[in-house]
């Protein structure tokens, strides 16, 4: 059978495969083909009766976000004199996320060539992180590449310096950055530009516990110029920095963080920053990694050290974890 017998064509939002022949206890799969954001799949199976399946191809995208289809599909007959077609009643706003979420059973009597013929009337997404779906044909693409060139221009409003109006000295240098967007970003920084405060007046903000590193960090998240090693390598800088100037996405970011990677050499540490910090989850995780998972015994020098120093109150709650387990 010739490459061509598994090939779809399509053409803006319509898909038709040609069917050469199809005899009887046949199954026979299409090659993938594009329409939206997502590769398809046709599959046909001839018993008793004949089977019609569409499904979008297993992927990240199908799997974050599956399609919620409208579409109209046929059979056409193109061997008879005259063209004859039968149509499925029309499916309206199906999810399809496997190859069992759309089968039609058929009832044919046709032989010889005929059309499996696809038109796409919508196709829905469910928006990231959440919401009500929305057609990618109703403007998503332009909202998409709208977000994303303002997000670039942004960015480069921070790194290009672009009418900067105000100074952030670090403990290491000095960056320059704006106030209308750091005071969208932090009511803390949005109520030091609203008052005669010296930081107004001077045009300048010392955050003298951070590096020039970290403190580029910072601004990078805020800036919404994101950067996974640079995030990595500040997480605890910019957890304090979250803390201080009320940024609660970028303190849950680094909550969620430092819980990824709890071992023996940072616990401790994290312990302390949970605790200073209010981060009940992270407490709760390095709580059971020592106690649950027995991991106090192989750092019981460090240990002891940490209890001299540690609060009276993180004190107490270690000990009740260790009775408690």
């Amino acid at each position: 059978m010739s490459e061509s017998a598994y090939r779809v064509d399509t053409i803006s939002r319509l898909a038709q495969w040609r069917i050469e022949t199809l005899s009887s206890c046949t199954y026979r799969k299409s090659d993938p083909f594009k329409i939206g954001l997502w590769n398809w799949y046709l599959t046909l199976e001839r018993n008793k009766q004949l089977f019609v399946k569409l499904y979008p191809e297993a992927s990240s995208v199908a799997r974050v976000q599956p399609p919620i289809a409208s579409f109209i599909i046929k059979l056409v007959s193109c061997s008879a004199p005259i063209r004859k077609a039968l149509a499925h009643p029309g499916v309206c706003d199906k999810q399809l996320k496997n190859n069992d979420d759309f089968i039609w059973a058929v009832d044919t009597t046709f032989v010889g060539k005929f059309i499996i013929d696809v038109e796409f009337l919508d196709l829905k997404i469910v928006p990231q992180p959440g919401g009500e779906p929305s057609s990618i044909w109703s403007g998503y693409f332009n909202k998409k590449h709208s977000l994303s060139t303002a997000l670039s221009s942004l960015v480069r409003m921070l790194t290009d310096s672009i009418r900067t109006d105000i100074t952030i000295n670090s403990s290491s240098g000095s960056i320059g950055a704006h106030r209308a967007v750091l005071a969208t970003r932090s009511p803390v920084f949005r109520s030091m530009f609203s008052h005669n405060l010296q930081e107004n007046e001077l045009s300048t903000v010392n955050i003298s516990d951070m590096s020039f590193e970290a403190c580029q960090a910072f601004l990078n998240y805020i800036y919404g110029n994101f950067q996974p090693d640079e995030f990595l390598t500040h997480r605890l800088a910019l957890l304090r920095a979250a803390d201080k100037y009320d940024i609660s996405d970028l303190k849950e970011a680094c909550h969620d963080s430092l819980l990824e990677d709890i071992d023996a050499m940072n616990v401790l540490e994290r312990l302390q920053t949970a605790h200073l910090y209010r981060l009940p989850s992270l407490k709760t995780g390095c709580l059971r990694y020592l106690v649950n998972f027995g991991k106090i015994y192989e750092i019981h020098d460090d240990f002891n050290l940490f209890l001299q120093s540690a609060d009276r109150e993180l004190i107490a709650e270690i000990f009740h974890e260790i009775l408690a387990a």
